[in-house]
């Protein structure tokens, strides 16, 4: 995926769903395979959603197997306008059969048509086996049930070089005060910002800003204090968002630490969010924040001396989640996608639910740059081993887990006025002002 983007709703968090389970090298077959009846033979389910380019020719490969044990056709077309054209067609009777759809705000508004059809019972038991109850909040509204989680990715890495760590004589911290030492050592050591951030992303430029502070908020304050925030009870103006914006600024606002290969604060704004991968591939930013979907960006570009980087803890890159305030801790951000389904037919019924097993997992998987927090999946699949240890993360019962905040935040909040607020804090609007921007979009 590209990116998480965001909408409406507010639900209960708790751990997303990541109790460990045993996992072998053959996942368990799911309850979506097998023959779909002479009847479905031939038939084609259309699918759509924000997932483009390469990652989608991957996606439609995913369903191989599917095809060949139910005869149903599948075909994924992406769209790079999803999240801001899929309600406008759905209220115009353009619906897909079944839309992949990057986060529960947007979700909910798609159930408010009335057009998302209610899931049924096998896709419920299976998201009820695969999954934690909170994933299953995220596709339910008003105590009905209606779209099953995806893939998934965990927010809040720091991408790196493992030889120019070695070179410099540093090492992965293990506290944000360490991080702040290791940013200041690097620039000393080179002379030059260590790190580099885009905010860039056409309609949803901003969103890279509001994963930075999420992440902060939830490691300085903790889980509490973040699902507060979600549910609008503790507002932007509070001292414990303003202390968040004030740790991230203390390394985004600073000319000294950024914005490596592209210029300087402001150029933030200009930069796209993928392109960072470039610059730290062949070494012109040491540092960059951005979740485990930068991995499949890697797979585009080059190193200085132009070979497409490996990611290892060895290899061109890798990351680090972002650590706590004390050592140890260990609260990550997430993000992932939910299958609505609008069309009413067998074949779109028998898509739906394969797309809930671990066979549709792990066949997404073992193609590479993703990974998913079905717990039937095994992550020994990934193409990587950062892929397979983000897994492991998803699936740890000691990790805590929320989803991405702005997702959950109402649609001219989460997608609207922190997105906005987030580039004009970048180009120069005090703190108190971003501030008391964004929480007036409660009121709009």
């Amino acid at each position: 995926m590209a990116k998480s983007i965001r909408r409406t709703v507010m639900l209960p968090l708790a751990l997303l769903g990541v109790a460990g389970i045993a996992l072998t090298g053959c996942a368990e077959t799911g309850s979506g395979g097998g023959n779909g009846g002479d009847d479905l033979k031939g038939q084609t389910v259309h699918l759509s959603g924000g997932i483009t380019g390469s990652e989608a020719d991957l996606l439609n490969k995913s369903f191989d197997q599917f095809t060949k044990d139910t005869g149903i056709k599948v075909e994924y077309t992406g769209d790079k306008s999803f999240e801001g054209n899929i309600v406008t067609k759905v209220q115009g009777g353009s619906a897909p059969d079944i839309a992949i759809v990057p986060q529960p705000g947007l979700l909910n508004s798609l159930i408010g048509t009335g057009e998302v059809q209610k899931a049924d019972d096998t896709v419920s038991a299976n998201v009820d086996k695969y999954w934690g109850k909170d994933w299953k909040n995220y596709g339910t509204a008003d105590g009905t049930f209606y779209a099953a989680p995806m893939l998934a990715n965990v927010k809040g890495y720091v991408w790196y070089s493992p030889a120019e760590f070695k070179k410099w004589g540093v090492e992965v911290p293990t506290t944000w005060d360490g991080v702040l030492s290791l940013t200041k050592t690097i620039q000393e050591k080179t002379g030059k910002a260590p790190w580099c951030a885009g905010f860039a992303s056409g309609d949803a430029s901003g969103w890279p800003g509001t994963d930075w502070i999420e992440d902060l908020v939830l490691r300085q304050s903790g889980p509490d204090v973040y699902d507060q925030w979600v549910a609008g009870t503790v507002k932007f103006t509070d001292p414990q968002i303003k202390k968040a914006f004030d740790a991230v600024g203390s390394i985004l606002l600073d000319k000294s630490y950024v914005n490596a290969g592209f210029g300087d604060v402001k150029s933030i704004n200009s930069t796209a969010f993928a392109d960072v991968a470039a610059k730290v591939a062949d070494g012109t930013c040491a540092l960059t924040h951005q979740a485990s979907f930068l991995s499949s960006n890697f797979l585009d570009v080059k190193t200085k001396d132009g070979k497409a980087p490996t990611v290892a803890p060895d290899g061109d890159v890798y990351a680090f989640v972002l650590p706590g305030i004390q050592e140890g801790s260990n609260a990550v951000e997430g993000g992932g996608e939910f299958v609505a389904r609008f069309a009413d037919t067998a074949a779109a019924k028998k898509v739906q639910e394969f797309m809930t097993t671990p066979d549709f997992a792990n066949a997404r998987v073992k193609l590479g740059g993703v990974i998913s927090a079905n717990k039937g999946a095994d992550p020994t699949l990934a193409s990587s081993q950062f892929l397979t240890d983000a897994m492991k993360i998803m699936q740890d019962p000691n990790t805590v887990m929320r989803f991405d905040a702005s997702d959950l935040m109402p649609a001219t909040v989460g997608s609207g006025s922190f997105w906005k607020g987030m580039v004009s804090w970048i180009d120069g609007m005090s703190t108190d002002d971003v501030l008391a921007a964004i929480q007036a979009g409660y009121e709009n």
